[in-house]
């Protein structure tokens, strides 16, 4: 990636910087297959193929005997998790610590009466067998049966693995599809986190693919109902006309995954290092801050906590001085209330003053420690922080 900004860049968990190799693919495209898929005509067969090629491409990364046609591809991985929970029918569990695209969707369900019932989740951020079968059996006494059972496989704020194997044979045992929100999961941790899941989200740009391209991946045996109407793509599923462009850089993200899953599986240490030192800045400076989420943890993730400060106020703090990361989730940025999945684990005023990075490849990610003026300055300190600015462009991603 050719970046502009100066600093560190530890938000990847929002957004992957594209891949060289992404970019370049798209570019050499463009000239080629401009055309709509669905024309029959020559121009259109070569976008169609493209089109093709990425849904094999995605359905070889994943495995599992699933086959290309199995792949739905759509917008990206909201457009994904909103298609699997409105077009399964029946009562809905979904984990208490869901990404938004989730937890809204089961919320919005709620209201138009469907059966909604949220698993309750340990302090150190799993969603529990114990937990999911209390869910399910609440769910069973309401409405009579489950129809859709919906966790992630990698939390999307705290980076705790869930263990989607064990639920996923709890949904087999009540007769329940099982769908697997793997959008934090894909290239970061192997896969067969999903060999269980009758249905799969991803999308590229976590990958470092481009946006606006994702896939609902589904198992022959589920049904899936079209929640937009309007055209026949996508096996009439997803009306509207698709990109090959974005498939093209969709499938030459996805041919980087062995080298994506190796560069996080070495991130361990990184993390560990640079969250340890987070911590004893934070107790030298008076700040008792704590870490959220217990292991088993994707290798590149942290969050922790800074009592007394607010978690955007220390974002800002932090950018002033060249390190860039976040609160939360991106797709709940510009919201007043603090993380709904911390303070689900831990209560709201530990998620307060949450923050989230992502620990990358790098000797400049250990300069982190060493940037402490915004820390330094305390809270509400923010205009007297150190303005001045790294000197050297934004590293991209070394995944």
């Amino acid at each position: 990636m050719a970046g502009s900004l100066a600093g560190i860049y530890l938000d990847h968990n929002a957004t992957v910087p594209p891949h060289r190799e992404v970019l370049d693919a798209m570019a050499a495209a463009r000239g080629e297959v401009w055309a709509n898929p669905a024309s029959v005509h020559r121009p259109g067969q070569r976008a169609r193929a493209e089109l093709d090629r990425c849904r094999a491409a995605l359905a070889e990364a994943l495995g599992a005997g699933l086959s290309p046609r199995d792949v739905l591809l759509t917008s990206g991985g909201t457009e994904a998790n909103n298609l699997a929970l409105r077009s399964v029918p029946g009562a809905l569990v979904v984990g208490a610590l869901e990404h938004p695209s989730v937890a809204a969707v089961a919320a919005g369900l709620e209201r138009e009466g469907r059966t909604v019932v949220r698993a309750e989740a340990t302090p150190g951020g799993r969603v529990s067998e114990e937990g999911l079968a209390a869910a399910i059996a609440e769910a069973t006494r309401i409405a009579g049966s489950v129809g859709l059972i919906s966790v992630q496989a990698v939390n999307h704020e705290t980076g705790v693995v869930q263990p989607t194997a064990a639920l996923a044979a709890q949904a087999r045992a009540a007769g329940a599809h099982f769908h697997v929100d793997a959008v934090q999961a894909l290239g970061r941790i192997p896969l067969d986190c999903l060999a269980d899941a009758d249905l799969i989200t991803v999308a590229a740009h976590k990958l470092g693919g481009p946006k606006g391209i994702g896939a609902l991946v589904t198992r022959p045996r589920v049904k899936l109902q079209p929640i937009l109407l309007g055209g026949e793509q996508e096996r009439g599923l997803r009306p509207g006309t698709q990109d090959p462009i974005l498939a093209v850089g969709f499938r030459a993200a996805l041919a980087r995954l062995p080298c994506a899953l190796a560069a996080h599986a070495a991130l361990g240490p990184l993390r560990d290092e640079l969250e340890a030192s987070l911590l004893a800045l934070g107790r030298e400076l008076g700040i008792e801050a704590v870490r959220n989420g217990e292991p088993p943890r994707a290798p590149h993730v942290s969050n922790t906590s800074w009592p007394g400060w607010r978690g955007p106020e220390l974002c800002a703090a932090l950018d002033l001085e060249g390190i860039y990361l976040s609160a939360g989730s991106a797709c709940s940025a510009g919201t007043a209330t603090p993380s709904p999945v911390i303070t689900a684990m831990v209560g709201a005023e530990r998620a307060a003053s949450a923050v989230r990075l992502f620990a990358r490849r790098g000797p400049r990610c250990r300069a982190v420690t060493r940037r402490r003026g915004g820390l330094a300055a305390g809270p509400g300190a923010r205009t007297t922080l150190n303005t001045r600015r790294p000197s050297k462009p934004l590293e991209p991603s070394g995944s």
